[in-house]
């Protein structure tokens, strides 16, 4: 049996939650604004290790760090075509979970790509879903253009 491709393999979409993660006051959390560059995702996957072995969940470090790459370069891309200079990484622990939320500038719903086979780009929502107890966005509550895109990264 083959296995199916872009256009016929069935898609979760990326939906719109009003509810995200929101840890006590008291849970840690962290906050990192990130020029809208090529090298912010590579800055913000460092970023991330270090605040994850502080907070001792290291053990979690290689689901985060692939999910803020992909959220992170989803977002710097979106705000830059905006004209918008900058991104918002956070980080949240709560319960022994690790929120990502990650803040662009472009008001744009985010769907996963129609990609083909031979597609190198396009995956990176697919990826976030697999990689993540769940995920979702929801729009920028300061009244500017934007939205949220978060996730909470699945246990290793």
């Amino acid at each position: 049996m083959n296995a199916p491709t872009g256009t016929t393999a069935e898609r979760r979409s990326v939906h719109r939650d009003p509810y995200p993660p929101e840890p006590p006051s008291r849970s840690p959390r962290a906050v990192l604004e990130l020029g809208a560059l090529p090298t912010a995702p590579g800055c913000a996957r460092a970023w991330t290790r270090e605040i994850l072995r502080e907070w001792s969940m290291a053990g979690r470090s290689g689901a985060a760090e692939l999910i803020v790459s992909e959220l992170t370069t989803n977002a710097m891309l979106a705000s830059h075509r905006e004209g918008r200079l900058f991104i918002r990484l956070i980080l949240t622990l709560d319960q022994g979970e690790v929120a990502i939320l990650v803040r662009d500038f472009c008001a744009a719903i985010p769907q996963p790509a129609n990609v083909g086979a031979d597609d190198e780009n396009g995956r990176g929502l697919l990826l976030v879903q697999a990689m993540s107890d769940r995920s979702g966005w929801y729009p920028a509550e300061d009244g500017t253009p934007g939205k949220v895109v978060w996730a909470v990264a699945r246990s290793e």
